[in-house]
């Protein structure tokens, strides 16, 4: 077997085969079926918007009132000069006494976006914001009747044993640790260990899962020493509020006056 190395796409000719200079590619789009409209780089170069440092609050609305389902990236945001300092103090503070944020359009990338703008201790974080033919409705399914109280019971102390607070740090990207000590270990020539993968048993009664779950919650009665919890790793399958939920893999849905000026520098993302 030969030994790997990088693969260079060439742009062809789909019909011949027939390999095409890179200069002869232009960009197009197809308006009817194998029917299309081509572009020069002088037109689309006229399409761009101009990138600005400052961003104007076209206006405020309550925090409350933006679906979390349109928040895109967040970003810093860093005042260039003693000015802008003052600027984003004051209009921060005011926003945060009266619990809005500021809405407005950045160009960023060559492309406008609607942005949204809070108060964040002594500084502002801006969110770009998705449009709206980018979110899809929910089709969520009306459900008839009373919910059952005894599972509501069960649920609500599921809650409560497992209320804490949000902390980032806790939560690890374990695909990425995963494909990281995979990189290793091929690149050290070491023998590649199976990793052993559970399948939890179909759950379809609502009540089964829910007392499975509770099941599942550590007895206040066991107590393990500080210095063992310290060292044992986190089981994350025990306690899981164990729901119902359909087989098969489904295909990943798309997500869900005067204006205020203030003077940023440089964004960076969080």
């Amino acid at each position: 077997m030969s030994p790997a190395r990088r693969i260079r796409l060439r742009p062809h000719d789909p019909s011949t085969g027939a390999e095409v200079e890179r200069d002869e590619v232009v960009r197009g789009y197809e308006y009817e079926h194998g029917q299309y409209v081509t572009f020069t780089p002088d037109e689309l170069k006229a399409l761009d918007l101009e990138s600005s440092k400052v961003i104007e609050l076209e206006m405020f609305v309550p925090r409350g009132d933006v679906d979390s389902v349109y928040f895109n990236s967040p970003y810093y945001l860093y005042p260039d000069g003693q000015r802008a300092v003052e600027a984003i103090r004051v209009i921060g503070a005011a926003m945060a006494e009266a619990g809005t944020v500021g809405i407005a359009r950045l160009t960023m990338n060559r492309r406008e976006r609607m942005v949204m703008v809070e108060a964040r201790g002594s500084g502002m974080v801006l969110i770009t914001l998705r449009a709206a033919d980018e979110v899809r409705a929910p089709r969520f399914i009306e459900a008839d009747g009373a919910i059952d109280t005894d599972m509501l019971a069960i649920a609500r102390t599921l809650i409560e044993r497992r209320i804490g607070k949000f902390n980032s740090t806790t939560f690890r990207d374990r695909y990425q640790e995963a494909l990281q000590e995979l990189i290793e270990t091929k690149v050290r020539g070491l023998p590649i260990k199976p990793r052993a993968v559970a399948t939890p048993a179909p759950v379809i009664d609502l009540m089964a899962a829910l007392k499975r779950s509770l099941v599942g919650e550590t007895p206040a009665a066991k107590v393990v020493t500080a210095k063992k919890r310290a060292m044992a790793p986190p089981n994350r399958r025990q306690g899981a509020l164990l729901l119902p939920v359909p087989g098969g893999r489904k295909k990943k849905e798309e997500p869900a006056t005067e204006t205020t000026t203030v003077a940023t520098r440089g964004r960076r993302k969080v």
